[in-house]
């Protein structure tokens, strides 16, 4: 309004138009230099940074959707109609396409080529509509060419996918995930985004959005793409246990950044019940010479093997995995080997651990961390600040779903309401002379 002077205000279009094509492709720039010149007169610490996510659904229909498994499951099908196909084909009419046992695409198109050629050698016309006889020809053609088409959008369905489970018809960047406003209490999934606030000082300075319906996997890029954007780099990363992972802290120590990330067992870790469990590895003695485990019959499991895995990143994680060799006789046995899934008997079955040494040790250290005075107040400037900038954002600003499609559209949308929180946040911090603070107090107890 200000700017207008009161001249009459532009289109919707207008406004759309110029958000889709001019501001999306630099919002990231604009957001960092604001962070920058927040950074510059003192306004955020630059130090520790405030990650959580949340998700917003997507402006696309929520029946619209198409899952990875069912067209998986769907193009198996389809490829055992094709192989069939084919092989009927050759003996019906006297052709060789397939030299193997697999159909691949370049067997199918030779085949209709050859039928093609069929069909002009015994000058056959296609026929079509209510009381016209097609040809077996015919029908073997226009049956091949409709699998074709079948092939060819299950294949463009995958791609799109890529390695989520979903995507909308509708928004094809947005992903099927649950959300905390559910009308209907039946865990319906709605097509939305994963959206992540880095918050420093009540201040928005870096967003990312993600088609992750889980936040542990989008702590590295996140760290990636604020770096490579802003001019200053945060030395304690502070998140909840939703970011906890080997792959995670193993990034953050050799990036030089120490994390505060409160570990998935943290408060259950608390209770007797946890405490007095004897079949946790957390509540049995190990000796690091022999490189075993010590249980509370006094058995000792040993070392057999190391296991690796691959995550859905491509991290490789090695877990040793221990076993005692006799647990016939032990008494605590029924409370020590759980698990009713394993198809031998209890009494035939001995004690095993999976252990992740490099996993324990980093929980081990980042334990200690947020447990001290430092940690415990940085938990909670974590819990007031980045979830305050989610209450701005769903509550004050009324702002539940997404107004626009594609990820660059909705990055931008995002980005600008980052930057009028901060807009307001400054604001407010002005009028309360409360400018150059950074994070809140703990009470002190009596």
């Amino acid at each position: 309004m200000y700017l207008l002077e009161g001249k009459p205000a532009p289109d919707h279009a207008t406004i759309a138009r110029f958000r889709s094509l001019h501001f999306a492709p630099c919002a990231e720039s604009i957001l960092a230099q604001m962070s920058n010149l927040l950074h510059e007169i003192g306004e955020i610490s630059g130090e520790a940074i405030f990650i959580d996510g949340t998700k917003i659904e997507s402006c696309a229909n929520k029946y619209t959707f198409v899952w990875k498994k069912a067209v998986t499951k769907n193009l198996s099908k389809l490829l055992d109609k094709l192989a069939a196909l084919v092989e009927n084909c050759e003996e019906e009419y006297g052709i060789k396409i397939v030299y193997g046992n697999q159909v691949h695409m370049r067997h199918i198109k030779k085949l209709r080529r050859k039928l093609y050629v069929l069909k002009k050698q015994e000058n056959i016309e296609f026929v079509h509509g209510i009381g016209k006889r097609k040809t077996p020809l015919q029908k073997s053609i226009e049956t091949l060419e409709a699998y074709q088409l079948k092939l060819k959008e299950y294949t463009q369905k995958l791609h799109k996918c890529g390695n989520r489970n979903s995507y909308s018809k509708t928004d094809e960047d947005a992903t099927f995930m649950r959300m905390k406003e559910d009308a209907m209490l039946n865990g319906q999934l709605k097509p939305g985004y994963n959206l992540q606030h880095g918050v420093d000082s009540e201040y928005i300075v870096w967003l990312t959005i993600g088609s992750q319906p889980t936040d542990t996997t989008t702590l590295i890029p996140f760290v990636k793409s604020m770096e490579k954007h802003l001019s200053f780099k945060y030395k304690k990363i502070v998140a909840d246990a939703g970011y906890e992972s080997e792959e995670n802290y193993l990034f953050l120590d050799e990036n030089g950044q120490f994390s505060f990330i409160k570990p998935a067992n943290y408060e259950i870790s608390k209770t007797r019940k946890y405490k007095t469990d004897i079949s946790r590895v957390e509540n049995m003695t190990y000796n690091e010479e022999t490189d075993c485990y010590t249980c509370k019959n006094g058995n000792e499991l040993s070392a057999q093997y190391v296991k690796r895995s691959k995550t859905k990143t491509g991290y490789v994680r090695e877990t040793t995995v221990y076993r005692c060799e006799n647990c016939a006789d032990c008494p605590y046995k029924k409370d020590c080997i759980k698990g009713n899934n394993c198809k031998t008997p209890l009494e035939e079955r001995n004690k095993v651990l999976y252990v992740s040494k490099k996993m324990m040790q980093y929980r081990k250290d980042d334990l200690e961390r947020i447990t001290s005075d430092e940690g415990c107040q940085l938990r909670m400037n974590r819990s007031i600040q980045v979830e305050g900038s989610f209450g701005d954002l769903k509550q004050d600003m009324s702002f539940r779903r997404f107004l626009c499609r594609g990820n660059p559209n909705v990055l931008a949308e995002s980005i600008l309401l980052a930057m009028a929180h901060n807009f307001n946040k400054l604001h407010r911090k002005i009028q309360g002379s409360r400018t150059g603070t950074h994070l809140f107090q703990l009470k002190k107890t009596s």
